[in-house]
């Protein structure tokens, strides 16, 4: 299993101002489903941030996100490793398949990988 990229997800009530803001720094939106939305700069795409009102089908919103290319086996890792799942692995209509996991400190991690 490998990690392909890390998001910090950044729940705001103002997702205007926010993707103003973090424009200041030169990211540009790549993606908006309306909750979530994710700036990227664009000489490193992989430099990301999200903006999330709340998780569309989570009871939670998680602090980061880690895309994997097997979520399958980071689930089997986790569960394995005794880790608490917050949010069970499942197929999302937007073409992710993900769960949340519960750090060691309490931050809810979004894994996920896409379908």
């Amino acid at each position: 299993m490998a990690v392909r990229r890390v998001v910090p997800n950044i729940q705001s009530q103002s997702a205007h101002k926010s993707r103003e803001f973090y424009g200041l720094l030169g990211f540009e939106e790549v993606m908006n489903h309306g909750w979530i939305m994710t700036l990227a700069s664009p000489s490193g795409p992989t430099a990301q941030i999200s903006i999330m009102t709340s998780d569309k089908t989570a009871p939670v919103t998680p602090d980061m996100s880690i895309e994997v290319d097997d979520v399958d086996a980071a689930y089997a890792v986790m569960t394995q490793g005794g880790a608490e799942i917050v949010h069970p692995l499942q197929d999302e209509e937007w073409g992710v398949r993900r769960f949340f996991v519960r750090d060691p400190d309490g931050r809810v991690v979004n894994v996920l990988g896409h379908r």
